[in-house]
């Protein structure tokens, strides 16, 4: 038994020790909102949704639209995230965001992070009193360039975490 109690001990150290690395890892500052607190953070499974359009020069490239994801806890299902952007969790609360800074993703594919104003809000659960959205861990979602069709979509997969931040 003494084997499996100190494995078990050993384990759980490790995991804190990486917890607390994990922890004290600095956001870019583009993106940090000091003095807040974080209040919850979900997954994000979904699709950055791009259209065909022409530019300022007259030439055809993938614009952003819209995100479609699904907002997770656990693996579990909680809410969603769509144009706006807005936020809902399943317990009716709700905030829409626009963007105040950013910071690129990881690899040329991804996403940046962000960070979101909270510009209105609605109901009284989890969500309410949210003042910042921070999205981080971004991977996938990006699409540049040229396209072939005016009205054409396209749905780039992508995940993300969440970070919903109070002040004070």
């Amino acid at each position: 038994m003494p084997i499996v109690r100190n494995t078990a001990l050993a384990l759980l150290l490790s995991s804190a020790t990486l917890l607390s690395v994990h922890a004290q890892t600095p956001l870019p500052d583009t993106i940090a909102a000091p003095g807040e607190k974080t209040v919850l953070t979900l997954h994000a499974e979904g699709a950055q949704v791009y259209e065909c359009k022409a530019g300022s020069d007259g030439k055809l490239a993938w614009a952003f639209r819209e995100p479609i994801a699904t907002l997770l806890l656990d693996g579990k299902t909680v809410g969603r995230h769509y144009n706006g952007p807005n936020w809902e969790h399943i317990d009716s609360s709700a905030v829409v965001g626009k963007a105040a800074g950013n910071a690129p993703g990881a690899t040329a594919n991804d996403i940046p992070w962000l960070k979101l104003e909270v510009t209105s809000g609605r109901g009284t659960g989890i969500l309410s009193g949210v003042t910042t959205v921070q999205r981080i861990n971004t991977s996938g979602g990006k699409l540049e360039g040229a396209c072939d069709e005016a009205g054409s979509y396209r749905n780039v997969p992508y995940s993300a975490d969440y970070v919903f931040l109070r002040k004070g």
